[in-house]
């Protein structure tokens, strides 16, 4: 029989968004093969993590490209990138919080990719009016991320309904990034 690599990495990210501390014997349980055909695709955890990061990345990249932020309004931009990460939100929820992808000199450039496009985002926004200023791009960025995550958490259990997703996320962070004509402090 064979294994498809693909399908193994998608069945790992669906059980790590829901338990992140599974065993590699559970993510074979979850993929449908054994722990020793699970070894021979990848030597352990580490080795597992590290395909999981790259297919968050392509996947990350591929929502940026659809949602196309660099056309239109940028809160609009804004949405559309929400709406595509949707589907991903947990699995990229749970990249994040794994320190061993951010650590030493063996992190992927993919992650600057990713901030740089999703910070030229909030950097249009701000130079065309529409965010504040006082916020650098790459904090706007971080805050995205994390609503994303916060967001995907509260939908797995039970907390947010997932239709209101896009809403909760792109609210909130625009609530607090839209530029006002007045200053809310005396």
């Amino acid at each position: 029989m064979t294994v498809d690599r693909e399908q193994v990495l998608r069945s790992a990210a669906a059980l790590l968004t829901r338990k992140a501390t599974a065993t590699m014997d559970e993510v074979a349980r979850a993929a449908g093969i054994s722990r020793a055909t699970l070894h021979r695709h990848f030597a352990g955890r580490d080795a597992l993590v590290r395909a999981l990061e790259q297919l968050g990345i392509e996947e990350f990249e591929a929502a940026l490209d659809r949602a196309r932020t660099e056309e239109g309004p940028a809160a609009e931009a804004l949405g559309r990138l929400v709406a595509e990460t949707e589907t991903v939100a947990g699995f990229l929820a749970f990249l994040v919080t794994e320190n061993q992808l951010f650590e030493g000199e063996q992190q992927n450039e993919g992650w600057a990719r990713l901030d740089a496009r999703v910070s030229a985002l909030f950097r249009r926004g701000q130079e065309r009016g529409e965010f504040r200023i006082d916020l650098t791009p790459a904090w706007l960025t971080e805050a995205l991320y994390g609503l994303i995550g916060a967001c995907a958490w509260s939908v797995q259990d039970g907390r947010v309904a997932a239709n209101d997703f896009q809403h909760m996320v792109v609210e909130l962070l625009l609530g607090g990034v839209r530029r006002e004509t007045r200053s809310a402090l005396p």
